[in-house]
């Protein structure tokens, strides 16, 4: 099974993790709709939704650049309908898009708060439900339909909330929506899995943190290939559904042990850790 002529609805997808999900796709001949906000170049975050076209097309893929503020509900339905009308429905659903702020509850103003939360939580949520229809349809036709969210497995420890509460709640917010929808969906057959990192992954948005060593981190195919055995599992099989799944186990599942081909740095054996993983 691979995603030849499947449609995947990616958040996010205009550089680091949601891109690289996108070109693993692509190379199957996939078609991808990137939802992202930056349409315009920044000089901070490199990457807008034209440029991701561009990688997607050609690493195989066919593009659909939709500039899209995933908080905005009237924006997610639009691009829904604009996805069905270029590839005639969505057989996958990538909760990518997702806001982060290290700060403690004296240091969050309620702006930030309101954004991680907004994009995190609500937008994962909205983007499945505005989603759903299509992949109703796509299950129904047997197109192995699945919805796959960048979020961590749930852990209610203190050490991950004390730091930065707001930001525990709002990813945690992003595996709620997995641990419901997956049983809420299991009926119509679309399987529903969260996919997190047991390293930090070297992103351009993880250069605007203070103090982290890219030179210790995995690049973010090592996610991309995850999530591509994730994407093409039978979503008709339970076990296939309901997951938080971390990156290097379900590659070891699968035979993968070699991991050396995603460092950053060739040789190391000390990664900086990412958040969440016990």
């Amino acid at each position: 099974m691979n995603l030849q002529g499947k449609t995947l609805f990616i958040t996010g997808a205009s550089r680091g993790i949601g891109l690289a999900i996108a070109r693993r796709a692509a190379a199957d001949g996939a078609n991808i709709v990137i939802v992202a906000k930056t349409a315009e170049p920044d000089p901070r975050l490199p990457g807008t939704i034209y440029s991701a076209a561009e990688e997607i097309r050609a690493a195989g893929g066919h593009p659909l650049p939709l500039q899209v503020d995933i908080r905005d509900e009237a924006q997610v339905l639009d691009a829904v309908q604009r996805a069905v009308l270029t590839f005639g429905g969505i057989d996958i659903l990538v909760n990518n898009a997702s806001a982060i702020s290290l700060t403690d509850t004296e240091h969050t103003p309620m702006k930030r708060y309101d954004l991680m939360n907004g994009i995190n939580a609500r937008g994962t949520f909205l983007c499945t439900q505005a989603c759903l229809p299509e992949l109703k349809k796509s299950a129904a036709a047997g197109r192995n339909a699945h919805v796959l969210t960048l979020s961590p497995p749930l852990s209610m420890k203190t050490h991950w909330f004390a730091p930065h509460t707001a930001y525990t709640m709002a990813k945690y917010g992003m595996s709620m929506c997995t641990l419901g929808h997956a049983g809420e969906l299991r009926k119509y057959g679309i399987a529903v899995n969260s996919l997190w990192p047991r390293t930090a992954i070297a992103t351009a948005a993880l250069q605007m943190i203070p103090g982290v060593d890219l030179g210790a981190c995995r690049k973010p195919e090592i996610l991309a290939d995850a999530a591509w055995l994730v994407l093409t599992s039978d979503a008709a099989e339970a076990r296939n559904s309901g997951n938080f799944h971390i990156d290097d186990e379900l590659l070891a599942a699968h035979g993968q042990t070699d991991l050396e081909r995603y460092s950053v740095t060739p040789g190391t054996t000390r990664f900086v850790p990412d958040f969440f993983v016990d």
